[in-house]
């Protein structure tokens, strides 16, 4: 046999298991904020605790909420619903801090609610159309259509790491 034949099924298999990796589902950690529901990568999740007032740092913006020590780390907390211009609702037992690794920062985002881990496939998630929101479109990664359901998608790395925020230099945040 002709050796490139051999070559030739080699290279197939490998850019068909390249393409399946690519369009392997995703799992995402689902919460609320009012009405709506985001989900984000689970990769970038630590934890998730109950939420604890934070220590106020003077002349923070709004949606900072403060700092807590979280096992001996120092750890901004971030109100998303506050950075996102939402109306403000009163914490209770439901709402938590999902506390995110992003580009080796650790840094605490206030949610209503958490809901659940999902697995979505490539093909179930569908491209945000350009509309004026309260969510920048450049921190949307896609709609993800779970049944009824549809999940906001954010990348919250680029959400985090935003000039806008204030919690990362510009190097770190341009990286």
């Amino acid at each position: 046999m002709d050796p490139i034949q051999h070559i030739q099924p080699a290279t197939s298999a490998r850019g068909a298991s390249a393409q399946a990796a690519a369009s392997k589902p995703k799992e995402y950690l689902t919460f609320r904020l009012g009405n709506e529901e985001y989900g984000i990568d689970i990769l970038k999740v630590q934890e998730i605790r109950g939420y604890e007032e934070p220590t106020h740092i003077a002349n923070a913006p709004a949606f900072i909420k403060g700092v807590v020590n979280l096992r001996g780390v120092i750890v901004p907390i971030v109100d998303l619903r506050m950075r996102f211009g939402c109306e403000r609702v009163e914490y209770n037992g439901f709402t938590v801090t999902i506390i995110l690794c992003v580009q080796d920062r650790t840094v605490g985002a206030v949610v209503d609610a958490v809901s659940d881990v999902m697995e979505l496939p490539a093909e179930a998630i569908k491209a945000a159309p350009e509309l004026s929101s309260a969510v920048d479109a450049r921190f949307i990664t896609g709609l993800g259509q779970v049944g009824e359901r549809m999940l906001i998608l954010l990348d919250i790395e680029r959400l985090i790491l935003s000039p806008s925020l204030g919690l990362a230099s510009a190097e770190v945040a341009l990286a």
